[in-house]
């Protein structure tokens, strides 16, 4: 009775790309033709960047497998992949991957150990009939905040990007940086760049196209703090001040929105968000320099992280004697999540009791997301007086 009623379900062929239905004891098996493989010979290439991708691949490219989309790993992150993204007409109770947001290519969401990230799917692009000249491909585990999610509009309004015209040339993404306030932002001191003209781009998610939602403002000028050593990133923090027009610079919207600044400490292991764009290359000693813009990924990322205590990172075994009172560290010793220079500058946002507060600006880490290397981070309530008499001077 079982074979006839698996006889029936191949008489309908659920297998695609004319791959054909073979009877197999109490199941079914799909003989799937050249190029196609799966369960149902699911169509395992993408045309484009993949938004119309309809294929039953459900592998990241790690070879761990995807989360259903209506999973509640991923809603109880706060994100709810029906209503954020632009295109989620592919999603469904399933966990085949797609590219509701415009992304490169296909991805997913997975777990790794307790936490949600996503990651590029195991999926190939189909082939053009042209020939194409070899890319090196990017390194996916760094090519974004280690472990992080995609951002959604709105939810990190206070986000920057601090971009650069060097020679004329068109501006770049270079940093990132926090809104305090309509005419005042916050970024890493190594984040400036003397003889460059500089802009901040307010509520854009992506850094390659132009979004209804974007603010470009000019930066007047950029204040350095005054003890600012490049070699031990001791005091790495600066103030832009933004210009403005009709007197006004940042213009609060849902998508753009100034951070409070903090005005007490908060408790070690306490869960705060970095967020930014990410880097694809790990960070050599404690500075990657600047790579090439097309290093950096489209989609603003963000991830949890843990502020962890001062001695815990002072360990030999950990940061060692390299922290001092303008520091502080955040991540999992185990590792797994991390910031990386696309970052550098980007804030640490902490809930305050209901307050998001800059806690902390990327300022340097040992490589991205290793085991006892936490990333470190200005520690911005060290500088509320020098922050405080800057905006007024």
């Amino acid at each position: 009775e079982c074979r006839g009623l698996v006889t029936e379900v191949c008489q309908n062929n659920p297998c695609k790309n004319g791959g054909t239905c073979v009877p197999d004891g109490t199941d079914f098996r799909c003989d799937c033709s050249e190029g196609f493989e799966g369960r149902f010979c699911p169509n395992d290439c993408y045309e484009g960047d993949g938004e119309s991708y309809r294929g039953n691949v459900s592998e990241a490219q790690n070879g761990v497998q995807c989360l259903y989309w209506n999973s509640h790993f991923i809603l109880r992150t706060g994100t709810n992949p029906f209503t954020v993204f632009e295109d989620p007409d592919g999603l469904g109770p399933h966990n085949f991957c797609r590219n509701p947001d415009g992304d490169r290519q296909p991805w997913c969401f997975i777990r790794r150990g307790r936490r949600v990230q996503w990651e590029y799917c195991n999926v190939r692009k189909c082939s053009t009939g042209q020939s194409l000249t070899p890319q090196k491909p990017l390194n996916t585990l760094a090519s974004r905040i280690y472990g992080g999610l995609k951002s959604v509009p709105g939810a990190i309004p206070w986000q920057l990007s601090l971009q650069v015209n060097t020679r004329g040339q068109n501006y770049r993404h270079i940093c990132g940086g926090a809104l305090i306030d309509s005419c005042w932002a916050l970024t890493a001191a190594h984040c400036i760049s003397r003889n460059s003209d500089m802009v901040v781009v307010l509520g854009g998610l992506t850094l390659d196209s132009d979004e209804p939602a974007e603010q470009i403002i000019e930066v007047e000028r950029a204040i350095v703090h005054n003890g600012y050593d490049s070699d031990s990133l001791s005091n790495d923090i600066a103030l832009l001040k933004l210009k403005a027009t009709n007197g006004v610079c940042a213009r609060e919207t849902r998508f753009v929105k100034a951070a409070c600044l903090p005005d007490t400490a908060l408790p070690y292991g306490k869960e705060c968000t970095v967020s930014g764009w990410g880097a694809t290359e790990e960070c050599k000693g404690n500075v990657l320099y600047l790579s090439a813009p097309s290093a950096y990924p489209n989609t603003q990322k963000f991830a949890e992280v843990l502020l962890i205590n001062s001695n815990t990172c002072s360990r030999p075994s950990v940061l060692g004697n390299t922290l001092d009172d303008g520091m502080i560290c955040a991540g999992y010793l185990e590792g797994g999540v991390d910031s990386c220079q696309g970052d550098s500058g980007g804030p640490l946002t902490c809930d305050n009791n209901g307050t998001h507060v800059v806690y902390g600006l990327v300022s340097w880490g040992y490589g991205c997301a290793l085991r006892n290397k936490p990333g470190v981070y200005t520690r911005v309530l060290h500088f509320l007086n020098w922050i405080r008499i800057n905006m007024v001077a």
